[in-house]
């Protein structure tokens, strides 16, 4: 998936309002862990996840997708009648149907002629959105694209933190649901165009994927619990990621040292320095939110892209990694040019 006509001409992200700390979930869960024996902070100290942001009560996938997508539409300088396509990539949604992407569709006032859709492929999702909605204006089928996501972690805090806090939770039912302590809020919108009309915007090239879908069951979620084994996770993940690395070298060209800034998927603080140490980047070159955001799912690598470009950490001419991987196993890897 190499595209030479496609640009990325707007790019938001919004942070949910309220932070829920670490301690804070340490303190409602010591009954639990000193039962159980647990005396390490498994989400600050070996997670690395300080905090996580939450939304309001009652605040849906499809709201703050929606608030992301008229910040984006805002950057590009368009209306939102000149989209031809809207995706909706994130994990969380407002119902099983309609699409997630339609109501966002129907709140932003899109034209009948937009085609509107979701994808669903976990924390892997909006690369994909990228490259779909990439195929479409590379062939000249619509003039512009708008990706969003919006993931919403409430639910599932309130629902595994009851669990935690039973009296007759086990051991292993504790260690199988902490890393849905470790999720987050936040949403994030890009919008991709015909190069044509954009020459002097970002470029996006384009990537290659592969896939490790034997490891299909070491994370199951639902809107309201998530079990994972953790460790055989980030043991496969980072075996296919190293596979896929290896390929994108050859597809774009990639010399480590000659790429500016590495886009990686947020997870942990493992995850993120076996991601470094296996495919041999520089620490500097990469920017971390998993601390104070924790692992926002899809929206996490689009996010880190916006903020990046918010902070002017992005010049004219660098090349980025964008490094995904979700559950199930997929991996993508793709490459800007600002």
């Amino acid at each position: 998936m190499l595209f030479k006509n496609v640009s990325i001409v707007g790019l938001a992200h919004i942070d949910a309002p309220h932070t829920l700390t670490s301690e804070e979930i340490n303190e409602r869960l010591k009954p639990t862990l000193q039962r159980l024996g647990i005396r390490a902070d498994v989400l600050g100290d070996i997670a690395g996840v300080h905090a996580r942001r939450l939304w309001d009560d009652g605040v849906q996938a499809s709201d703050v997708a929606t608030l992301a997508a008229r910040k984006a539409l805002e950057d590009a300088g368009i209306g939102v009648e000149k989209i031809g396509l809207l995706v909706n990539t994130s994990v969380s949604r407002d119902y099983l149907e309609p699409s997630t992407a339609s109501i966002v569709s129907g709140n932003l006032g899109v034209s009948e002629e937009c085609m509107t859709f979701d994808v669903a492929n976990a924390c892997l999702a909006f690369i994909n959105g990228m490259d779909i909605a990439a195929r479409m204006l590379e062939h000249g089928e619509i003039d512009y694209a708008l990706v969003v996501d919006g993931e919403t972690a409430n639910l599932v805090y309130e629902k595994t933190l009851e669990r935690m806090t039973s009296p007759d939770v086990t051991e292993e039912q504790f260690r199988d649901e902490l890393a849905a302590l470790t999720l987050g809020c936040g949403a994030a919108a890009m919008v991709l165009a015909r190069r044509e009309l954009h020459p002097d915007a970002p470029r996006y090239k384009g990537g290659v994927t592969r896939s490790a879908t034997a490891f299909n069951q070491l994370c199951r979620g639902n809107l309201d619990r998530m079990v994972t084994d953790t460790r055989t996770l980030l043991i496969e993940g980072i075996k296919l990621a190293t596979r896929t690395f290896a390929v994108a070298k050859q597809a774009l060209g990639w010399a480590v040292d000659e790429l500016d800034q590495f886009v990686i998927h947020q997870v942990s603080r493992p995850h993120t320095q076996a991601f470094i140490k296996s495919l041999g980047v520089d620490p500097k070159k990469v920017m971390t939110i998993f601390g104070e955001h924790g692992n926002i799912g899809p929206a996490s690598v689009p996010i880190v892209l916006s903020k990046l470009k918010e902070l002017g950490r992005l010049k004219k001419g660098d090349r980025i990694a964008l490094l995904g991987i979700g559950s199930g196993l997929n991996c993508s890897m793709a490459e800007v040019e600002w």
